[in-house]
């Protein structure tokens, strides 16, 4: 899997792909919403409930011990493929929205004070909005946010207006959900700390289809979700500099949190443990250990190239089809394309493709100031992964055109 002309065949290793929708064959490009699972993947939950099943960091039996390593092997290959040293500093969760939930309330409970401040962005997720939203209504912090430009790119010249002594926190994406733009997180994120401003990055677009090496990035929070690469759904992570983390209040009491409980008292575990209150996805996270191994087999950057291709591929394609218009032209995006029509609704669209066996996305994607921005009510959302190939974008074209026929 090491040479780029294989993934044309990367295919067949994902069963749910042989299948065929309204007796047509499958072709998926709703990747941004959730990835199929290699048999690998597939193999390895199974195998997990057929001969290791149990709790883990509580008992001393083998099959906790089991379970147990395989979950830490888990976390340091989380680790590794983001390029943390410590795997301690790797948090187990639910997916993205947990883990921004996670720091909106535990950091904020530490750090934020009345009138301290939080940057987002206009391109964001709800899911990396409303937390903030939240907190800030809670601790009486003011919440700021950077416009976007026509383009689909962020207003990035007036990130220096904004802020101010009082700003404490940036957090936005590092790949937009809906317009496929890759911000320059590591210029963003150096320029924040020369303010002395903390940073977390939404990857939860990122870190299946770059390169992701937070040594060089520097990010103070990293957060993603393991159902967007290839691994199960109910599982994500969140990474952060343990000199933060440690200080931290829990975001959650019970079980497994603790080093000490009595009866007006209890004392709470180190990183990453003091985050991981109760019995965790076990499954869901040896799921990502083994999307991981999927992925560094293949190699991040041979799947950036590929997907890239395909990307190219589509937007030479689409460019030209009549009644078209692509939503932003940023000059670095990855394979994630939003459309909107001409005198065609995006869901009519949509459900015309999925009766000849296309499956995108429409709405607004979970980011309506996106929406908002360019005054639509939603898109058509495509997004490739490395499973997709020419031959789907040839597909979609076609079915594309035979729908707007009909609308």
């Amino acid at each position: 899997m090491q040479n780029v002309k294989d993934l044309t065949k990367i295919y067949q290793e994902f069963p749910i792909l042989s299948q065929k929708v309204y007796g047509k064959d499958l072709v998926y490009l709703d990747n941004g919403a959730t990835t199929q699972k290699p048999r690998s993947v597939i193999e390895c939950i199974q195998t997990y409930y057929e001969r290791y099943n149990s709790n883990v960091h509580r008992g001393i039996h083998f099959l906790s011990q089991e379970a147990t390593q395989l979950m830490e092997d888990a976390r340091s290959g989380i680790a590794s493929l983001i390029g943390v040293d410590d795997p301690a500093e790797v948090i187990f969760t639910k997916g993205t929205t947990e883990a921004i939930n996670l720091v909106a309330f535990s950091y904020g409970e530490t750090f934020i004070r009345e009138g301290d401040e939080v940057i987002i962005t206009q391109m964001e997720h709800h899911s990396n909005i409303v937390p903030w939203q939240m907190m800030c209504a809670r601790k009486k912090a003011v919440l700021k946010y950077i416009p976007l430009n026509a383009d689909g790119t962020l207003a990035l010249d007036q990130f220096e207006d904004l802020i101010t002594p009082r700003t404490r926190l940036l957090a936005l994406t590092w790949v937009s959900n809906t317009l496929g733009t890759i911000n320059p997180v590591k210029e963003i994120i150096a320029k924040a700390h020369q303010h002395g401003i903390h940073v977390l990055v939404d990857a939860a677009q990122g870190v299946q289809h770059l390169p992701t090496d937070l040594r060089d990035l520097k990010a103070d929070f990293l957060v993603a979700s393991g159902h967007k690469m290839y691994a199960a759904t109910g599982i994500g992570f969140l990474y952060g500099h343990r000199e933060l983390l440690s200080v931290m209040t829990p975001y959650q009491g019970g079980g497994s949190m603790i080093k000490s409980v009595s009866m007006d008292h209890s004392t709470y575990a180190d990183i990453p443990f003091r985050f991981e209150a109760g019995t965790p996805d076990i499954s869901g996270a040896i799921s990502m250990g083994a999307a991981i191994d999927f992925i560094q087999g293949i190699g991040i950057e041979a799947i950036q190239k590929y997907e890239h291709g395909l990307f190219q591929y589509a937007i030479d394609q689409l460019k030209n089809l009549d009644r078209i218009r692509i939503l932003g032209n940023a000059a670095h995006r990855t394979g994630t394309i939003s459309l909107i029509f001409d005198q065609a609704h995006p869901s009519d669209v949509g459900e015309l493709l999925d009766k000849q066996g296309i499956a995108v996305r429409t709405g607004h994607h979970c980011c309506q100031p996106i929406m908002d921005f360019y005054k639509t009510p939603g898109t058509l959302r495509v997004s490739f992964a490395v499973y997709n190939r020419e031959s789907d974008i040839d597909r979609l074209v076609e079915g594309l055109q035979k729908a707007l026929s009909m609308l």
